[in-house]
This record gives C-alpha cells, structure tokens and sequence, in this order.
C-alpha cells in the first residue's frame, strides 16, 4: 500500500490536487503544509495545515510521501525550491496520472508530477521530474520535457520536440516537429513555435517571436 500524502501547498492547486489524489489516485491526504509566513488557517478542506518548517516533527518521512502542489509560480521557481528542499530533507514524491488521460506504456514519468485528465502521452515521451500537464495537451512521440515545466491547457507539442527546463507553456500554444524550447521560456497563449528558441525569452504569436527587451523571469505567472 502507498504511504498517505501530504501536499505541500494550500492554495487552489493544492485543493484541486487533494481531490484528485483522493478520488482518482488512491492516495489518503492527511494534511496540507505551507511555510509559516503564509500559514492563514489551521484547516483546509478539512485537513491540518501545518508549517512546513516543522514538517517532519508533524509528518516524518519514514511514515508520509508528499506532493508539492504549487502551480508555475516564479516561472516555476517556487515549486522547484521546495521539491528540491523537501527532498533534501528525505521525503518522497507522489506523481499523478489521472485515470482519463492516455500515457502509452513505455512513456516515462518523473516524480513530483501531475498530468490532468485528457492528456495524450505518445509513444518514448519523457517527462522530467517537478513538471505539470493541466488538462487536454497532446505530447508526441519521442518528446522531452525536462524538469521543472508547466504546461497549460490544450498544448499540442508535436514529436521529437524538447520543452527547456522551468518554462511555461500557455494555452492553446502549437509546437512543431523537432522544435528545440530553450529553459526558462515563456509561451504565450496561442503562440505557434515553429523554430528553436534563446534562453529566458518570451514567445508570442504566430508564427512565434521574442518580445523585445523581455525577459520571461519578468511574466508574472
């Protein structure tokens, strides 16, 4: 049996979160963490809340796994600081495949990751560690994404292309074949990406550009 969860984090995803690992992923949620500064309520959806500086005093890792469950804020910075802190401290990860979504069966899944309903996994994709699929993306064959990304809705990465390490893809955003995204990108809603892309830019439009003068630690996300 796996060991119940606790979700690092208190804000929507981490709701959204608790109620999918509890009814589509067998997973018992005991309790939700945030850091102290932004402990508001001793409960949430009926669960603890407790300060994650203590964490192991409440939750020790020999008896829970966690999840972190904070969505791209920072350009994803956030969520990685605390995956990475967390399992420094010794705790392990769940990951989350909903039940609706369609991952072929040599598709590999880093830990810490969630993949919503309606998504296509392809054949030989990998998915780095810490990374997100909101609902509805189609990731094709022979596919990277590397750790840390984000992708939102309705993405259509076509094969053998790699998402760079800690960016975000927005909504309804086009990939074409063998398209390299370079880390820490942000891609506009929409946006048709039909070339490589530079380091730390913001893509916009179709055919995809780089915003001038932007840098996309800058996006608030």
């Amino acid at each position: 049996m796996p060991k119940p969860l606790v979700l690092i984090g208190a804000g929507e995803f981490a709701q959204i979160a608790c109620e999918y690992f509890e009814h589509d992923g067998d997973r018992d949620v005991l309790a939700f963490s945030v850091e102290r500064d932004y402990l508001a309520q001793p409960l949430l959806a009926g669960r603890p809340v407790v300060a994650y500086e203590t964490l192991e005093a409440h939750y020790p890792p020999v008896e829970v796994d966690v999840f972190v469950a904070v969505p791209a804020s920072q350009l994803n910075r956030l969520r990685t600081r605390l995956y990475r802190d967390a399992k420094r401290r010794g705790y392990r990860f769940a990951t989350y495949v909903s039940s609706r979504a369609f991952v072929w069966r040599n598709a590999e899944l880093g830990e810490n990751s969630f993949i919503f309903e309606g998504n296509v996994v392809q054949p030989f994709v990998r998915i780095g560690n810490n990374c997100i699929l909101w609902s509805g993306n189609h990731v094709g064959h022979r596919t990277v994404v590397h750790d840390h990304v984000f992708v939102a809705s309705h993405a259509v990465i076509s094969g053998y292309c790699e998402i760079g390490e800690s960016s975000f893809v927005g909504v309804n955003s086009t990939f074409n074949d063998h398209v390299k995204v370079a880390p820490d990108n942000v891609i506009g809603a929409g946006a048709l990406v039909t070339r490589d892309t530079e380091p730390g830019r913001v893509y916009v439009g179709s055919p995809a550009h780089a915003v001038p003068d932007r840098s996309s630690l800058d996006v608030r996300l």
